[in-house]
C-alpha cells in the first residue's frame, strides 16, 4: 500500500485512549553557527528520519511511504530496548514540524511533534525541539513504566541522543546540553486542556547566550 492510499488499516491510538496520567515532555536543544537554515534541517530530519534514531536503543524502521521523504499516512515500526515495540504513523507535515501518532499495540498512547525554528534574538541561532504529549496504553504498561521505571530511561536516552545529531547535522553547535522537561497532568486536566493545542501553542523563547 502506498503513503498516498487513503484506507489505513491500523487503528490510531491517542492519549485519550490509554490509562494513568497525561505525560507532557520536551527535549529542546539551541544551536548555534550552523550553516543552515531553519528550514532546510527540518527537511533534513523529515527525509532522513531513521538516521537520527540511535539503533542500540530504539530502531525506527519505515513500513509505510518512500525513502527519503516524509509524508502524512508514512509508518515507522520502532523496535525499542526491551519489550517496547510498536508503530507510529505520520498525522501532519509543515515547513517547521512534523508529528507522529502512535498505532494500536504501541507501548504508549499519544502523539509527538519534532520541530525546528529560528530564534528571534541572535543571528544564526536555531532550536530544534521534540514535544510529546501522550499515556500509557493500559494499566500493565502505566505500572511497569511509571511505577518501575522501566523503558523510561531508555526512551529518554533516544530522544535526547536524536537531539544531539540534529546538532552535528546542522554542523553548528549546542548552546548547552539538551534540556529535558517533563508535566504530569492528571486524567481530568489532560483530557480537558487536550493534546492539540498544548503543541500547537509554542512561542519561541530568545535566545539563551552563548
Amino acid at each position: 500500500m502506498s503513503a498516498s492510499d487513503p484506507v489505513y488499516p491500523a487503528t490510531e491510538q491517542p492519549a485519550e485512549t490509554g490509562a494513568g496520567p497525561y505525560t507532557e515532555r520536551r527535549y529542546t536543544v539551541d544551536i548555534v553557527g550552523a550553516p543552515t537554515t531553519a528550514a532546510a534541517l527540518h527537511q533534513k530530519i523529515a527525509c532522513d528520519f531513521t538516521d537520527f534514531s540511535p539503533d542500540f536503543l530504539a530502531e525506527f524502521e519505515k513500513v509505510k511511504g518512500e525513502a527519503h521523504e516524509l509524508r502524512v499516512g508514512n509508518e515507522f515500526r520502532i523496535k525499542i530496548l526491551g519489550p517496547w515495540n510498536g508503530t507510529v504513523r505520520v498525522s501532519e507535515v509543515t515547513d517547521s514540524y512534523f508529528e507522529l501518532v502512535t498505532l494500536e499495540g504501541h507501548p504508549e498512547a499519544g502523539r509527538i511533534r519534532f520541530s525546528v525554528e529560528e530564534l528571534p534574538a541572535a543571528e544564526r541561532a536555531l532550536r530544534f525541539e521534540i514535544h510529546s504529549w501522550a499515556r500509557s496504553r493500559d494499566g500493565l504498561v502505566a505500572f511497569a513504566y511509571g511505577t518501575l521505571g522501566v523503558g523510561k530511561q531508555v526512551q529518554a536516552q533516544t530522544w535526547v541522543t536524536f537531539c544531539e545529531r540534529v546538532v552535528a547535522a546542522s554542523g553548528g553547535r549546542a548552546v548547552r546540553p539538551v534540556l529535558v522537561t517533563t508535566f504530569e497532568h492528571d486524567a481530568t486536566n489532560g483530557a480537558a486542556n487536550g493534546a492539540p493545542n498544548d503543541l500547537a501553542n509554542h512561542t519561541p523563547s530568545p535566545a539563551p547566550a552563548e
